[in-house]
């Protein structure tokens, strides 16, 4: 990686002030590339971090050996500062780690068991869409739940608008329309979602947790795991609200999904 060890006056370890990212490798190619450099240029922006050069970023895919690999690079505002004051001129860090990578193709086909988590993310329109270190809310939301056949949690904001997965994004078929959650609050704009919206008309829509007791079709997506479509969802208590029978129309938008990232396209 970058540098192999985080001093502990770090910013990124001490306050989560920075960034990261989770790309897919194939082959040495970075998969959504573009979408990923763009959301960390725009949290650089939205931080005041300044953004490594592309040169850099650059190589850091092409020391994957053949295969499929994951890249996560964290870029911290670096050591300076004094408490939650930062730094007037940041010295940013920047690490990065390569490992190699299966994706859980059953999902794809089988489909998934998700879960309404209880937590509630809080609303904060400077952070939205970014993803930056700060994610104790995911980790307290992941704690829920012990029960391996239930794969994701779905999260609300404080004022019960369906916003997330605790780290994928949400999208639905209702009355023939594609529509996904508006993250202009709060959540984490992925960049499958990103490269969805550019390619497929999706509506960006703030619903009620309710609005998915009528839907045709509800998927869970990001840039590493693809589409998994949903066909159970279940309360906190395990109780269960809905269940839905894998159809023709699962596929579509799994395929358009997977053939942006070279995954089989389900049948």
């Amino acid at each position: 990686m970058g540098d192999e060890t985080v001093p502990i006056d770090d910013r990124g370890f001490a306050y989560g002030d920075g960034l990261f990212e989770t790309v897919l490798i194939r082959d040495g190619e970075p998969l959504l590339w573009p979408e990923h450099l763009e959301r960390l240029a725009r949290g650089c922006e939205r931080l005041g971090i300044p953004m490594p050069t592309r040169e850099t970023l650059d190589a850091l895919p092409a020391r994957a050996e053949p295969g499929l690999w994951l890249l996560k690079i964290i870029l911290t505002r670096g050591s300076g500062g004094r408490g939650y004051c930062p730094p007037a001129s940041p010295e940013p860090r920047l690490y990065w780690q390569l490992s190699s990578f299966a994706p859980q193709g059953e999902r794809w086909q089988e489909g998934v068991r998700v879960r309404l988590c209880e937590l509630r993310l809080g609303l904060q329109p400077h952070l939205a869409g970014l993803k930056h270190l700060n994610r104790l809310e995911n980790v307290l939301a992941r704690q829920e739940w012990c029960d391996e056949g239930i794969v994701e949690g779905l999260l609300c904001d404080s004022d019960g608008a369906l916003v997330e997965g605790t780290c994928m994004n949400l999208f639905w078929l209702r009355d023939g329309r594609l529509e996904t959650p508006c993250l202009d609050r709060c959540g984490v704009a992925g960049t499958l979602r990103a490269a969805l919206l550019a390619s497929q008309s999706i509506e960006e829509v703030s619903s009620p947790v309710e609005t998915l007791y009528a839907v045709d079709a509800l998927w869970l997506g990001n840039s590493v795991q693809g589409l998994w479509p949903v066909t159970q969802l279940e309360d906190s208590t395990g109780t269960i609200i809905m269940q839905w029978t894998l159809s023709d129309a699962h596929r579509t938008l799994q395929s358009a999904a997977h053939g942006l990232l070279g995954y089989p396209r389900t049948a």
